[in-house]
């Protein structure tokens, strides 16, 4: 059975996309530690990200930061978090959000039930602030209600 990460990729469930590539994508979370907390997730499932081939560690590894910058921007955060925690999901997932404190990094005291307004502005920030930093080509149009 396709993960739900597969399945929002897919188009078979809602998701607030901000990059789209044939590699990647990066959604925004529906559990945000902080608004601004995106998702990178390679197209292929991978369970582990020690199985990951280097290639394509290193490509989400490259969109990571590059949606880091944008987040980091779009919320003038003083430092950017990443981490994979792989327990929530079995498909290799980065988390990327924007850290005022090493608290924001407990995975637990994310939103369980966040307003669905706050996210599609996050979302809207950071694609505008990929498209600022010259990244349009993967940044996906806004959608239409």
């Amino acid at each position: 059975m396709a993960s739900i990460f597969t399945q929002i990729i897919n188009g078979d469930l809602p998701g607030r996309f901000v990059w789209k590539d044939g590699q990647a994508v990066g959604i925004m979370t529906i559990n945000p530690v902080t608004p601004g907390h995106v998702l990178v997730i390679p197209r292929k499932e991978i369970d582990h990200w020690e199985q990951i081939d280097t290639p394509t560690f290193t490509h989400l590894a490259d969109v990571s930061q590059k949606i880091g910058r944008a987040a980091k921007a779009a919320y003038d955060a003083p430092r950017m978090g990443l981490l994979i925690a792989g327990l929530e999901v079995p498909h290799l997932h980065l988390h990327v959000f924007p850290a005022w404190s090493e608290e924001l990094f407990d995975l637990r005291e994310a939103e369980t039930d966040p307003d669905p307004a706050v996210l599609d502005d996050a979302a809207r920030r950071i694609r505008a602030s990929l498209r600022a930093l010259g990244y349009q080509e993967n940044v996906p149009e806004e959608p239409v209600d």
